[in-house]
């Protein structure tokens, strides 16, 4: 039986979670309660209560080599510090790349807390 994982948010977190799960032969389902991918480094024009946003501005400080995930590294052609809509593509390339749209619901109309289980596998094939 293969096992569900929930992820909230499809920033940076998120999506290298869900790759991760795919990876480990998990079922995720992300959920992301804006209309796009991106999380922070997504700049939004319009200041929601309670949600924070960088500024349309924003450089990455640190280098695209340093910033990259593991297995999938900045195109070439990137520069070596990032705007945030650069970094967006990149995440955005990285989505098409391994196919994780299709695990990501948006804008989430309820959230109901059903119960709290944390699992955490052991060796032996049970879990905790």
């Amino acid at each position: 039986m293969v096992k569900r994982v929930a992820i909230i948010g499809a920033g940076v977190s998120g999506l290298t979670s869900i790759k991760s799960c795919l990876d480990e032969g998990l079922e995720p389902t992300c959920f992301e309660r804006s209309d796009d991918i991106g999380g922070l480094w997504k700049f939004k024009p319009d200041v929601e209560e309670g949600r924070a946003s960088i500024y349309q501005s924003v450089i990455m400080n640190t280098s695209k080599e340093m910033s990259c995930f593991s297995d999938f590294p900045m195109p070439e052609d990137f520069p070596n510090f990032l705007h945030n809509s650069k970094l967006l593509a990149y995440f955005k390339i990285f989505v098409k790349k391994f196919n994780l749209l299709k695990y990501i619901r948006f804008q989430p109309t309820k959230c109901l807390r059903l119960c709290v289980r944390l699992w955490f596998p052991l060796r032996n094939g049970s879990s905790l």
